[in-house]
């Protein structure tokens, strides 16, 4: 549950390079779809990771699954973000299913009085408002504002993301770190990120390749036993 937690807002985030020439491919230019495998920290695999950006209008649809588990216990869960062009979230839907437990919530944001209502669907389930600061983003669609303005040579400063609540995240640039990616050796931007809830703060590491697109490439999420990881799949 805490990595599930985790790895949205991280996987669920991630300077400039050289990029080759040819036409550009990949989130921000073109719709994309990623795929990644959740690994134990021995490297057995737990699951799978399916990633999603495509173009509405001006704005985008970003969509984020997950199906993994262990013996007699399985999650599958389905996130789904909207965002206009500058990344300003307008909904957050979250589908749960943690072994029996199940459960979907909407998060729509008005930014024009600067609040969110989170709902439990079907209506009658709950709902609940808060306050959240102008352009606020959820932690689905913040992970591709940040590949986007890593892209053009900025790490996004710290800020609040919408994710269930408001998050405190901050994000801080790692340097360059050689890093293994299906077997094989990939050169990659690491950023270290921090997220800060009402009772704790955890970190992560994720690892940019240096793309156009800064494809995300790796994210660890560590504990006592060692760090989980979602590794691409080329």
């Amino acid at each position: 549950m805490r990595f599930i937690r985790l790895i949205i807002p991280a996987a669920l985030l991630i300077m400039p390079s050289c990029f080759a020439a040819g036409p550009l491919t990949g989130f921000p230019f073109t719709d994309e779809t990623l795929n990644y495998n959740i690994n134990w920290p021995s490297g057995l695999g737990l699951g799978e990771v399916h990633t999603k950006a495509r173009h509405d209008g001006a704005g985008w649809i970003f969509d984020f699954s997950i199906d993994a588990g262990v013996p007699g216990f399985q999650i599958k869960d389905a996130y789904v973000a909207h965002a206009n062009g500058d990344f300003c979230s307008t909904e957050f839907d979250r589908d749960f299913s943690h072994g029996s437990k199940k459960s979907s919530e909407k998060e729509t944001v008005d930014r024009s009085t600067e609040t969110a209502v989170r709902k439990t669907i079907p209506n009658g389930g709950g709902q609940s408002q808060f306050s959240v600061p102008d352009c606020v983003k959820d932690g689905l669609t913040m992970l591709f504002y940040t590949r986007r303005e890593l892209g053009q040579g900025r790490v996004p400063e710290g800020q609040q993301i919408v994710f269930g609540g408001l998050y405190d995240l901050s994000l801080v640039y790692g340097g360059e770190q050689t890093i293994q990616v299906g077997g094989k050796p990939a050169v990659s931007d690491k950023v270290v990120g921090s997220v800060k809830g009402p009772s704790s703060t955890e970190t992560f590491e994720m690892y940019f390749a240096r793309d156009p697109a800064r494809t995300p490439l790796l994210v660890k999420v560590p504990f006592a036993i060692g760090s989980f990881s979602m590794e691409l799949v080329r």
